[in-house]
């Protein structure tokens, strides 16, 4: 899962990305508003982090700036309490509050259960035809039987889930499952569809040529 934390508090910052990524997520940064902003609208993630008071530009600015373009859940972590914090940040577009301070647990649930609910209104389970995936567990089903995914191909399955019905491109899936630091030669986003596809069935992935592929359900 990848996610992006916008907090000043570098402190908080670093205890952030530190204890979510020993949870094994991808975790991406930025110190204020408006690098947060331009990092939440050029890249793919599946959950923003974001506090209320920061340079440049505020937290309720950058999140009505992303609901104009994207739909990616937002999380407001914010020292700010009162009811009509809380209202001013709904009307803008956030999708779950926590107040600092706060538990790692419990923001971690609260992460899980927005990456949950944009998947598949918020159940463990998704099924697509006779295809069961677990998102608690990682466990992939066909006809009952246990398929073994890699982490990228278990990865790649739930991106395409998640942006169902379109045409995703080459581009779109290694901006989400690489790092800008990793190197990957051409064939290797080829080579993970294409097993992806055989262990799942090929009928409901999608290979649309020199376009992308596309999920359809």
């Amino acid at each position: 899962m990848n996610l992006l934390i916008i907090e000043d508090d570098r402190d908080i910052l670093s205890f952030l990305k530190r204890g979510l990524e020993e949870e094994d997520f991808n975790v991406d940064t930025a110190e204020n508003g408006e690098i947060g902003e331009y990092k939440a609208l050029e890249n793919i993630y599946d959950v923003i982090i974001i506090d209320w008071m920061l340079p440049d530009k505020d937290g309720i600015g950058v999140i009505k700036s992303i609901r104009k373009e994207k739909n990616t859940p937002i999380l407001m972590l914010t020292a700010k309490g009162t009811l009509n914090d809380k209202i001013e940040s709904f009307k803008s577009g956030v999708d779950d509050y926590l107040i600092k301070p706060f538990e790692f647990e419990e923001l971690l649930l609260r992460i899980e259960a927005l990456y949950r609910r944009s998947l598949n209104s918020g159940e463990n389970i998704i099924k697509i035809k006779d295809l069961e995936i677990d998102i608690e567990s990682k466990e992939v089903k066909k006809e009952g039987k246990i398929i073994k995914l890699n982490n990228k191909e278990y990865e790649l399955l739930l991106f395409m889930i998640k942006n169902k019905n379109q045409i995703i491109s080459n581009d779109m899936i290694k901006e989400y499952l690489w790092k800008e630091t990793e190197y990957i030669n051409s064939n290797v986003i080829a080579v993970t569809m294409y097993n992806l596809r055989k262990k799942i069935g090929k009928e409901f992935i999608s290979n649309i040529r020199k376009i992308g592929y596309k999920l359809e359900i």
